[in-house]
């Protein structure tokens, strides 16, 4: 499997962490408020094109953990695992 994102698309695969609370109950995504997710970057886009035509900076790579807006995923499946993409301006940071 290779995927090729498009202009400012990333791929990645979602780090599913269990939401528990402090008396030890874990929570479902559904219950949690959380607004940002964590994941691995498995493949970056070449960048969007800019007004001037030149192309914007990717500021990840694959293999980066980055942390990113949750509201903002795109789901889908390939050979029977989960992918997200997100866009650059989705992302907060890169985890190290």
């Amino acid at each position: 499997m290779k995927l090729k994102p498009l202009a400012d698309h990333i791929v990645v695969k979602v780090t599913k962490e269990d939401k528990m609370t402090k008396t030890g109950i874990v929570l479902p995504d559904t219950v949690s408020d959380e607004k940002k997710e964590t994941g691995e970057v498995v493949a970056v886009g070449p960048g969007k094109i800019l007004d001037n035509g030149q192309r914007g900076a990717m500021e990840v790579k694959p293999g980066d953990k980055i942390l990113f807006k949750k509201y903002a995923l795109d789901e889908f499946k390939l050979d029977n695992e989960e992918f997200y993409t997100v866009q650059m301006s989705d992302v907060i940071a890169i985890i190290e």
